[in-house]
């Protein structure tokens, strides 16, 4: 498996096995990767000091920063260096943003996004991501820049975090640039593809974050694997080592009943394509080649489902083919 380059994260994300399936009403929160909202509360912020961006200063950029100028501040220091015009980011939303991270006292680089070319995505949310992200970019619009310096109790506390060289007395500089932002009612954007296959099931193509219908045909389900586009949007192709975050349901071929979905849940769903070719093979290579804003119909056969161990309690039996619609809203 590819190594985790991110370096922000607390605790790991939480990954959408489908290894225990439900109805739609019980089940729906295992497929999200969305811890509870802090109970903490937030720090004070002021607005420096903050060491200078001596080149790389246009969004999108990788930045080059300056060593701190002598004693970090205690508290969380914000600055909006650029300001953008999009979507406002709320707390417990995920955002795809590229950055840079060094520490303060040396100027060392211990992480970057700009040259892997590879956005982190993650939700700012308590356990899922550094806590002086997460109090420094609620309230940010997207499109902005922002620098951050984070002293150790908004990091990784006394411990720090030996993989990337962080004492636990160090203070982190951060300048992040949010790109977008996602939250429940997030959907698809793409441009709608006619579905003309009467013997596939149809999706519908809203794009307001409620449950997509699907109408599963009267007819036998096909033996081999389906993936198909219903809207088709303009982003990256996914590619087999990625962290997809999305929407999406899980219906059985026959009888059409819903076992697993996050629309309409107030949660989205974020796992590894690597991890799901262990849970469901057919999802992971369904989803692998197509393009981040789409909107995915999967038809999986049995062999490349759970084939005769279905789990338990569910309405998936032995034999099932199951069918998935995913909007593929980002990627890492």
């Amino acid at each position: 498996m590819r190594r985790r380059s991110l370096l922000l994260a607390a605790v790991p994300a939480g990954l959408a096995t489908l290894a225990a399936c439900g109805d739609d009403k019980s089940d729906s929160s295992k497929a999200s990767a969305s811890p509870s909202a802090s109970s903490s509360p937030p720090p004070k912020i002021v607005d420096g000091p903050l060491p200078a961006v001596t080149a790389g200063t246009k969004f999108g950029e990788k930045p080059t920063v300056a060593k701190g100028p002598g004693a970090p501040s205690k508290d969380l220091a914000v600055k909006t260096l650029i300001a953008g015009s999009g979507r406002t980011v709320a707390e417990n939303d995920f955002i795809q943003a590229n950055y840079l991270g060094q520490i303060w006292s040396t100027a060392k680089v211990f992480d970057n996004s700009y040259d892997k070319k590879r956005p982190l995505v993650m939700q700012l949310a308590q356990g899922s991501i550094i806590d002086g992200w997460r109090f420094a970019l609620a309230g940010k619009k997207t499109g902005s820049r922002v620098q951050i310096a984070v002293p150790p109790d908004l990091g990784y506390g006394k411990s720090g975090n030996s993989q990337a060289g962080i004492k636990g007395t160090d203070t982190l500089v951060f300048v992040i640039d949010v790109i977008d932002s996602y939250n429940s009612k997030s959907s698809a954007t793409g441009k709608p593809v006619p579905q003309e296959d009467g013997d596939l099931p149809k999706v519908a193509t809203n794009t307001d974050g409620q449950v997509p219908k699907v109408t599963i045909p009267k007819t036998d389900p096909p033996k081999k694997l389906v993936s198909e586009y219903v809207l088709e949007g303009d982003g990256a192709e996914l590619k087999a080592d990625q962290v997809v975050l999305c929407q999406f349901q899980g219906l059985v071929w026959d009888g059409g009943k819903t076992f697993q979905r996050t629309y309409g849940s107030g949660r989205l769903s974020q796992f590894s394509l690597e991890q799901m070719q262990q849970a469901v093979k057919g999802l992971a290579q369904g989803l692998t080649g197509k393009k981040v804003g789409s909107r995915v119909l999967i038809v999986v056969p049995p062999d490349l489902g759970y084939g005769d161990n279905p789990p338990s309690g569910g309405p998936i039996k032995k034999g099932s083919t199951l069918v998935f619609t995913v909007d593929i809203l980002a990627a890492m």
